[in-house]
């Protein structure tokens, strides 16, 4: 039962994890990363279709995206969807490539990315934090229900606090790591 719950936390902790990676990827800095394009939906023949599903791409240099379109007739297609696309990106057409210069951030710019990024770290810690909630209620309705000890329940919260204190300190390594990242010219 004990393990039950705690590897249950664990797993829900570590997901809260991968998605905050996932959406720290999309946030841009000054290089060139394949992952920022992730969240664009091209309309392809009437459907909307994730950008990656219609094209290949591959980083050409630090300040460059190379997009390799798999139908040519698709192409104006993709170059609507980035130019669409929140990230103020230009996409410039060459033969069946795309290429998508990336412009160099401005300082203020790079501020405001960093305080974006401290918001998705913040509502992750306090996904984090509900996780614990719930596997700390989960210990009590156990003990309540004598199927474990009292001792068992506060020594099961107590393992819940290190895993939710070695998740909040992944979070920090990310959050370090991105601003780092933002702020390097």
């Amino acid at each position: 039962m004990l393990n039950d719950v705690k590897q249950d936390a664990s797993v829900r902790m570590q997901k809260a994890i991968d998605s905050l990676s996932s959406r720290l990827a999309k946030i841009r800095t000054g290089r060139a990363q394949p992952g920022i394009l992730d969240g664009i939906m091209v309309d392809y023949y009437g459907s909307p279709t994730p950008l990656r599903q219609v094209a290949q791409v591959n980083v050409e240099d630090a300040r460059t995206l190379k997009l390799t379109v798999f139908d040519r007739n698709a192409i104006k297609d993709v170059e609507k969807a980035i130019q669409k696309s929140d990230l103020g990106l230009n996409p410039v057409v060459a033969g069946i490539d795309i290429r998508v210069p990336l412009p160099p951030l401005t300082e203020e710019r790079r501020k405001d990315l960093v305080k974006v990024v401290r918001g998705e770290i913040e509502q992750t810690r306090v996904e984090i934090r509900n996780i614990r909630r719930d596997a700390n209620n989960e210990l009590k309705a156990l003990e309540k229900a004598k199927e474990i000890s009292e001792d068992e329940q506060h020594g099961g919260e107590d393992q819940i606090q290190k895993l939710t204190d070695a998740s909040v300190k992944k979070c920090d390594e990310l959050l370090a790591a991105k601003e780092k990242e933002l702020m390097e010219i």
